[in-house]
């Protein structure tokens, strides 16, 4: 059963029933469910099917493998081939000798790791599909890999024979918040909103981690089951997760490792002085690498310009890992259900909604009644009336509107003090006047349950709940 991904699945329905070939890349960060999707879309009802292997490292065992999954799919196999160009040449000649007349399906997955070094498998896949596939109106190749930068570079932005050959884009992202909901409801349900809100700034919309949550349990012992206890199912998952993406992620890793300790990011050359790195394309390469994959965001400051972008740290399963993890496993196995309330964990959820809200700007927009309107994502710091003034969320309007947001995380209605109101004044003040702007400013307050009414709470002109960050996506 699929749950959400109704875009993704009508794209791959519309490719299956194009009247030409379709060379198509499902692609998305590790543990997302692009292999699940593609096999449930398609009942597992391939032409050919094979799938790349971390632990294959010899041409001599992939050789072996393209053989079995040739049988396997119930294709004829004389003998294993010794090279990538004998591979394909026997896949070409099972679909030339296919009496079927319907959709041939082929489906390669994690074609990143099929591409060991010197062993020519691009060019020959690069062969197979310019001087046949290409040109059968029956074909659907279908290829998927989590290393994004490689689906990135060698196929989408290849100079080559695969330059614009690519004829379908998937980019799978992890859940939404209202697919989340809808996960756990085909589960059994047993979990509100706001428990599903902790677990998305914890496991960030994973399917194969929130596959791991046992809905008998709180979220708080599971957390604790699935990431504290002995033998723990991910407590390697985080250096698992880099090593699988990337040849080389000491960089990788470095990189985030600064922006884990910046909240609201690190320009380019933050990141060069805090990382140590060489401010040249080796670094633009593991900045893009680490964007592509989804780690990390690259916005503007307030006001946009072109070199004016600061690198972020979003992807919530590093963000906790940083935050709780990184120096030293807690010898407790009840680490997570003993921290009710600290300032740590106080410190974490705060900064832990702020992505999450980051991640569902669409719904916000559509709360705010403004989704179709052109809208820019931006964030501001004062650096002239209070330095320590910052906005963490400005969403600039076409129809001259700003929307300055405060982004709160709280256990019940949020309560607007008197010193919190003066505070915000005062931010709303340094924006205007160092800014300079002539728009319309609204105050606007994103949290869990809405704010307490009371004296000072009439400061925001419009509040968006909880509830609407489980609105449905809309393109």
């Amino acid at each position: 059963m699929i749950i959400g991904r109704e875009y993704e699945t009508e794209e791959l329905l519309k490719y299956y029933h194009s009247n030409k070939a379709e060379l198509v890349a499902v692609y998305g960060r590790r543990r997302v469910g692009k292999t699940y999707l593609v096999r449930e879309v398609f009942k597992n009802e391939f032409f050919f099917y094979c799938t790349g292997s971390q632990k294959v490292n010899s041409l001599v065992d992939q050789m072996e493998r393209f053989a079995d999954a040739m049988e396997q799919s119930g294709l004829s196999v004389q003998e294993t081939p010794k090279t990538w160009m004998q591979a394909f040449d026997m896949l070409r000649n099972a679909i030339k000798s296919s009496r079927s007349k319907s959709r041939k399906t082929i489906f390669i997955d994690e074609m990143p790791w099929l591409d060991l070094p010197n062993t020519g498998f691009l060019a020959a896949f690069e062969y197979f599909w310019n001087a046949f596939a290409s040109a059968r109106s029956d074909l659907l190749c279908i290829v998927c890999g989590s290393a994004t930068s490689w689906i990135t570079k060698k196929l989408f932005e290849d100079r080559g024979g695969l330059h614009d050959r690519v004829t379908g884009k998937i980019n799978l992202q992890p859940f939404t918040l209202q697919e989340c909901e809808q996960y756990f409801l085909a589960k059994g349900g047993g979990y509100e909103r706001y428990d599903l809100i902790e677990c998305y700034m914890i496991f960030g919309g994973i399917p194969y981690y929130l596959d791991y949550i046992d809905r008998k349990y709180s979220l708080a012992v599971n957390v604790d089951r699935i990431l504290f206890a002995e033998n723990a199912p991910l407590e390697n998952e985080f250096e698992e997760l880099f090593a699988s993406l990337f040849d080389n992620p000491k960089h990788h890793l470095d990189v985030i490792a600064a922006l884990s300790r910046k909240k609201k990011g690190l320009t380019r050359d933050e990141v060069v002085s805090a990382t140590g790195l060489t401010n040249g394309g080796g670094l633009t390469d593991v900045l893009k690498d680490l964007e592509l994959s989804g780690f990390i965001r690259r916005y503007n400051a307030y006001p946009r310009k072109k070199n004016g972008s600061l690198y972020q740290l979003i992807d919530s399963f590093s963000l906790f890992w940083y935050s709780f993890l990184e120096k030293a496993r807690p010898s407790s196995s009840h680490y997570w259900s003993g921290m009710r309330n600290t300032p740590k964990l106080n410190a974490w959820r705060g900064y832990a909604f702020e992505t999450v809200c980051l991640k569902h700007i669409n719904q916000i927009e559509q709360a705010l009644g403004v989704f179709g309107v052109v809208t820019w994502i931006s964030s501001w710091q004062s650096k002239q009336t209070d330095p320590g003034a910052q906005i963490d969320l400005v969403i600039e309007r076409e129809d001259r509107v700003t929307n300055i947001c405060e982004m709160k995380y709280s256990q019940s209605e949020f309560e607007v003090t008197k010193e919190y109101s003066q505070k915000l004044k005062a931010k709303l003040d340094a924006f205007a006047s160092e800014t300079k702007t002539r728009r319309t400013l609204f105050l606007t307050l994103i949290t869990t349950y809405g704010s307490k009414t009371g004296l000072h709470s009439g400061i925001f002109r419009a509040e968006v709940t909880m509830d609407s960050l489980f609105l449905a996506s809309r393109y």
